[in-house]
Formats: structure tokens, C-alpha cells, sequence
């Protein structure tokens, strides 16, 4: 056999490789999309993926990785992951914006238990609807980020950065111990689990409002708990 026809084979091993996971990268898009603001394409989300697939099965070695799909999935995600923070969705002035919408989120809903649209956040903010709009889009695309991302994010994340990893771990649990059982769970599901707002609301019989507002004061109470 020429050497050629060697590195043919070769690449066309590789290529089947990528192709028979190619699903399974789609499926993880979907899921992915599906926690994600209307604004976020799928087919972007897959195309990401799937670049990514195609060079890892490349340079996939099965003699140290015994499993193709086990060695490609986080990487995968991760990829994935790194195309939403390439949108630069936060930027100074809309993290400051997001965190009075955040605020003013919690306060209304104590008096009228549900979620203030747009147009009354605005008028509350005295910003414009198209500004409030866009924040509490880069706030949902940020919500799907790991924990650690959002705990690091912009000016807060610098004195995170000074603790040591097993101190934050002990803070962490903790704050989540002064929650109740189910919002405990919340946590677990939308983290851990992956789970949609929606899919939690079900599991749980809970509001898709109260879930997001649950989320964001765990987030908030770790930064505050160190001095963030």
C-alpha cells in the first residue's frame, strides 16, 4: 500500500468517526439551544460543534482514549460554550444594567408575584425598552454558563479570584444549605442536570420566574459572602 493511499485511509477512518457523532452533537445543540433566547441560532450552535468534532476525531488517539464520545463531549460543549462568550454579551455598562434589572425583578415580584415586562422595567429604570431588552437577553445567554463563569465575570471577579478554590467550595455549600430542599434541587437540575426553566417548572410545580430569581440570588449571595 502507497503512502498515500495510507493517509487516505486514514483520513476517511477519521471523517466516519466524526460523521457517527455527528447526532449526538446536534442533540447537545438542541438541548443547549432550548435554555437559550430566541436570538441564538441553532444551526450556529451546531456548526460549532460539529467544526469541533471533525478536528478532535482528527487528532483522536485510541490507544489513550478508549471511548471517542467520552474524550469529544465536553470538548464539544466547551466549544460551544466558547462561541457564546465570543459574543461579548457583557459588557460594563450592561452587567451594571442587568444587576438593577435583577433588583428591580426581585422587588416587583414581592408585590405582584410575576415578572415585570419590558415596558414597566423600563419605565421603573428609566431606560429605554430596546436597552432593557438587549440586558435581559445577555443575562439569559449568561445564565447557561458554568457556575465559575459567572462567578468571575468583570470587576466582582477579582476578588473571587484571590480566594483559594476549597474556600469557595466551602462558601458555596454553605449558602446552598440555607436553602430548602427544593431550592436546592433547582440548583442541581439547571447545573448539574442541564435541565430548561421550563422542565424544572414542571418537575417541581414552581414558576419559571421563581426558578430564575432562585438562581440569580444564589449567584449573588456567594459574591456577597466573600466581599465581592
Amino acid at each position: 500500500m502507497s503512502s498515500t493511499t495510507y493517509l487516505n485511509d486514514i483520513k476517511h477512518k477519521e471523517d466516519e468517526l466524526a460523521i457517527q457523532y455527528l447526532p449526538a452533537v446536534k442533540a447537545m445543540a438542541f438541548r443547549l439551544k432550548e435554555r437559550l433566547p430566541s436570538s441564538i441560532d441553532f444551526l450556529d450552535l451546531s456548526a460549532i460543534g460539529t467544526e469541533e468534532l471533525i478536528k478532535l476525531a482528527r487528532r483522536y488517539d485510541e490507544t489513550l482514549n478508549d471511548s471517542f464520545w467520552g474524550y469529544a463531549k465536553k470538548r464539544v460543549y466547551g466549544a460551544m460554550l466558547d462561541y457564546l462568550r465570543s459574543l461579548d454579551i457583557l459588557s460594563r455598562a450592561s452587567r451594571k444594567l442587568i444587576k438593577a434589572i435583577n433588583y428591580a425583578v426581585e422587588e416587583y415580584m414581592l408585590l405582584n408575584d410575576e415578572e415585570p415586562t419590558d415596558e414597566e422595567l423600563s419605565v421603573i429604570l428609566e431606560e429605554t425598552v430596546e436597552k432593557i431588552h438587549d440586558a435581559r437577553i445577555a443575562s439569559s445567554i449568561y445564565a447557561v454558563m458554568p457556575l465559575q463563569d459567572q462567578l468571575y465575570v468583570g470587576d466582582e471577579g477579582a476578588a473571587l479570584a484571590q480566594i483559594e478554590r476549597e474556600e469557595l467550595i466551602e462558601v458555596i455549600k454553605n449558602i446552598l444549605g440555607s436553602y430548602n430542599e427544593r431550592e436546592q434541587l433547582i440548583i442541581q437540575f439547571y447545573y448539574f442536570e442541564e435541565l430548561t426553566l421550563k422542565e424544572i417548572s414542571e418537575v417541581l410545580n414552581i414558576t419559571e420566574s421563581r426558578i430564575s430569581q432562585i438562581h440569580k440570588s444564589v449567584i449573588n449571595k456567594i459574591k456577597e459572602s466573600v466581599g465581592a
